[in-house]
């Protein structure tokens, strides 16, 4: 089997972050957002894996994930044509590495607690034609949902009910065969002038056989700012205790408790409290400053007189601020300085993007 994965869009709801970068390249832990789900499906056995990015973006994803080899897979990069129009159209797009195979189809923003090999395998055992992943959400009416008759059959699939019929959301983990293509041509947009992928499931419904199956544990799509923070503590949690390590040298009298990893050339003072499970990257300063659980520091960051706790701090960013900062995204060379230090001191001066949150 092949895999496709989504990494295109415009991820209007993280901006200003995502003006200057692919949101999927965003760092949780202090990797790539992306390759979570890259090794989700490599750990289910498919080494194949197609991504599929925005126009003109073929060279920076490439540039920050590679050719796959590094993972034990090939990586194969496939420009979005004709413009966002759907999940189901991206699948369309990469008819001429998929047509006549059997894929699996994951979006490159959701990550999930354990394996979908369980998934994979009973796809291809079963011989079903089309396999979903489904996860119990508060919010059903933000995504595609799954809806059953009284005898719990699945009879259809609806993209963003007002009204859900369940409380169940798709989430972005499919299974299809080489139908799909075939069945695509005979798809119209929706209302909101999208190829729907809940649209082609309910086709697979109708004329094939398909299987779903919960999804245990903790889903997340990172598509908003707090999401996203969270999908960052979620995936700090699941990491292997080996990934935690201090590659610099500490001060005997910084406080370092739980799990802690900081890279290489890092500084830090002794008058510091790191409390993990924290993740620090290289060439940072961190000065007289308290470093909370479930915060990812990019590399060449400084923070001093400072506490930083729930946050994702992305690379070049400085803090210098007696304030408490927390569940928090700091931009690429962002800068945060205590008021009181410039004249007047009686205001505050910002320069806020769009879709920004500032609490003062």
């Amino acid at each position: 089997m092949k895999a496709l994965i989504a990494a295109g869009g415009h991820a209007t709801r993280l901006r200003p972050i995502t003006w200057t970068r692919n949101k999927h390249l965003i760092p949780l832990a202090n990797q790539p957002m992306l390759l979570f789900p890259i090794k989700k499906i490599i750990d289910a056995g498919i080494t194949d894996i197609l991504i599929n990015v925005n126009p003109g973006e073929i060279p920076l994803m490439a540039n920050a994930l590679g050719d796959g080899r590094e993972h034990g897979a090939t990586f194969t990069y496939v420009e979005q044509r004709g413009g966002a129009k759907g999940l189901a159209h991206v699948v369309a797009n990469a008819q001429e590495h998929l047509n006549g195979e059997r894929f699996l189809f994951f979006l490159g923003d959701n990550i999930i607690l354990g394996s979908i090999r369980r998934l994979v395998e009973r796809f291809q055992n079963e011989q079903l034609d089309c396999m979903i992943a489904l996860s119990r959400v508060k919010d059903p009416h933000r995504f595609g949902v799954p809806e059953f008759d009284a005898n719990g059959r699945l009879v259809r699939t609806i993209e963003k009910p007002e009204h859900p019929p369940s409380s169940f959301a798709v989430t972005g983990i499919y299974l299809f065969d080489g139908r799909f293509f075939e069945a695509f041509k005979t798809m119209v947009p929706s209302a909101r002038g999208e190829y729907e992928i809940t649209d082609m499931i309910t086709w697979y419904i109708q004329n094939g056989k398909t299987g779903h199956e919960e999804i245990t544990g903790w889903w997340k799509d990172t598509g908003t700012p707090d999401a996203l923070i969270e999908g960052n503590a979620l995936i700090m949690d699941d990491l292997p205790r080996e990934q935690f390590c201090v590659q610099c040298e500490i001060p005997d009298a910084t406080h370092i408790q739980g799990l802690v990893s900081i890279g290489k050339h890092t500084r830090i003072s002794s008058d510091c409290l790191i409390r993990g499970p924290v993740v620090i990257g290289e060439h940072c300063t961190i000065e007289s400053s308290y470093i909370g659980p479930y915060t990812a520091i990019g590399n060449h960051v400084t923070i001093k007189n400072t506490e930083v706790e729930h946050s994702v701090v992305l690379d070049g960013a400085t803090i210098d601020t007696t304030r408490r900062i927390v569940n928090s995204l700091i931009g690429l060379q962002s800068t945060l300085v205590d008021y009181r230090r410039s004249h007047p001191k009686t205001g505050h001066r910002l320069v806020v993007g769009d879709n920004s949150l500032v609490e003062l």
